[in-house]
């Protein structure tokens, strides 16, 4: 691909900072409303150059059981610690953002104090469901911090995070015990199935970013991993289509290869090692983002072009609002954050009998409620929000059951 010479500064602009946003210099491709990709939650069995969909193993939007499972317990082990991570009931819970120029935009916003209202934190702060006791949101992303510069434990945005992000909101690398991860690379030129693709080469820092995260933060035992919004708008080389959309498989991929290595014990040769006991923390899709542009997801999440920045690549404040409030209600609904994130005195969905306590009389509920779905009426045993009581609602009943309501 020949760039002009305008294209060249702006890519070397990309690589330095992620960025490339001047109105003057570009324009959003409005016209391209599609790129005719199917979201990989759509996707299911089916396949993209010859790639199975799914957000899950086996062409699935659900994870498996025991992965399940295994996330309940880590996040039932997510507790208030004080500044020098011992348990404490006075002390902090710290979600934290890691990513480059996009996350910060969605996740923040603003510098670490003073979150913009629409991002992630400032719906988050205003919910009266989420924790505002104990958690804490700390933004450690930043535009220009591409994936590579997150793989090793020692690198200057760990540095950076430790010296001028965390004290200023009073806590402490010891307190930091759920991530947020949302990374990409700048200027992507090999697309699937190639085996030397962008997609296989994020694989393998995603993997290095997990193991520097539990590395570093000792106490993190949970990470949620986004891919990007819709690039289909994108007017420079910064991140187009289909890089944007295969960001996807490398996501589903490394998880994929957590929960293939404790099934099995063989550690994927791109991701690495992946234990969630030793290695690395438990990880698992957040919002998954990717819609493709005014072509309606199976949810109905569309991305206009108003949602992008004059690059076709940034989110608008309407993007970073629609991506926040996506995020936020992931983790409201995600019984791997509900027992942490989320304020127990109103939102505990797993009590369904009201008691306070996840037992016998919400599993009776369910267990009578079993089969309803949203086409039918109301459905009060309905635990994740998908409008059907089945078996992800028993599956997230009985992966915390006996536990006590946001504990």
């Amino acid at each position: 691909m020949m760039l002009t010479a305008q294209g060249v500064h702006c890519l070397r602009a990309a690589l330095a900072a992620l960025a490339c946003t001047g109105a003057a210099a570009f324009a959003a491709e409005c016209d391209n409303v599609n790129v005719g990709l199917a979201p990989i939650n759509d996707l299911g069995a089916g396949a993209y150059l010859g790639f199975q969909g799914g957000l899950y193993p086996n062409g699935l939007n659900i994870m498996p059981p025991p992965h399940h499972a295994a996330g309940v317990s880590a996040a039932l082990g997510i507790v208030p610690r004080g500044l020098g991570g011992a348990p404490n009931p006075a002390g902090k819970i710290v979600l934290l953002s890691i990513g480059m120029s996009n996350t910060t935009q969605e996740y923040c916003g603003g510098p670490p104090t003073g979150c913009a209202g629409y991002s992630f934190v400032g719906q988050a702060v205003a919910h009266p469901a989420v924790n505002h006791t104990s958690l804490v949101l700390v933004d450690g992303a930043r535009g220009g911090q591409t994936a590579g510069t997150w793989t090793d434990p020692n690198a200057p945005n760990y540095n950076r995070i430790r010296d001028e992000v965390l004290p200023v909101l009073g806590v402490t690398e010891a307190q930091v015990q759920a991530a947020w991860v949302k990374v990409a690379n700048a200027g992507p030129t090999v697309g699937l199935p190639a085996p030397n693709s962008d997609a296989f080469a994020l694989l393998a820092q995603l993997g290095d970013i997990v193991r520097a995260l539990k590395a570093r933060y000792p106490n993190l035992r949970v990470a949620f991993i986004s891919s990007r919004i819709y690039a289909g708008y994108a007017s420079t080389p910064l991140n187009p289509e289909p890089f944007a959309y295969e960001s996807a498989f490398a996501v589903k991929w490394v998880i994929a290869a957590q929960i293939q290595q404790m099934q099995t014990g063989e550690i994927d040769p791109i991701a690495g090692d992946l234990d969630h006991s030793t290695a690395a923390p438990w990880i698992a899709w957040g919002a998954y983002l990717w819609a493709d542009g005014l072509a309606p997801r199976s949810d109905g999440l569309v991305w206009q072009c108003s949602d992008l920045a004059n690059d076709g690549t940034h989110p608008s404040v309407a993007g970073r609002q629609k991506a926040g409030r996506l995020l936020l209600n992931f983790m409201l609904a995600s019984p791997h954050a509900r027992p942490w994130f989320t304020n127990p005195a109103v939102f505990c969905p797993a009590d369904l009998d009201g008691s306070g306590a996840l037992g016998q009389g919400d599993l009776g509920l369910l267990l009578a409620d079993f089969g309803c779905s949203s086409g039918t009426g109301m459905c009060p045993g309905d635990i994740n929000g998908d409008g059907r009581t089945n078996q992800a609602d028993l599956g997230i009943l009985l992966g915390s059951f006996g536990a006590v309501c946001g504990r």
